[in-house]
């Protein structure tokens, strides 16, 4: 693995887990799951709210790209 495909995975992981979590917890507080469902629900959203993060090798060299629902287009980062 090269630099920037650990840190887009590093990336998406941390990304992912600061939504998984705020999610988990305001799923707890103002809906009326219970038991495995709060943390099932708070993964799939944090799937699909998540920035998707991605290194690619151009003729310019490797780059890091986003995707996000709420940003359109694909942006290079750094």
């Amino acid at each position: 693995m090269s630099k920037l495909q650990v840190r887009a995975f590093l990336y998406q992981l941390g990304c992912f887990a600061i939504l998984f979590i705020s999610f988990r917890f305001i799923i707890a507080a103002y809906t009326g799951l219970t038991g495995i469902w709060v943390p099932l629900t708070a993964f799939v959203v944090g799937t699909i709210i998540g920035p998707k993060f991605q290194a690619v090798r151009t003729k310019d060299g490797e780059k890091l790209f986003m995707k996000w629902i709420f940003v359109k287009g694909i942006k290079e980062i750094g």
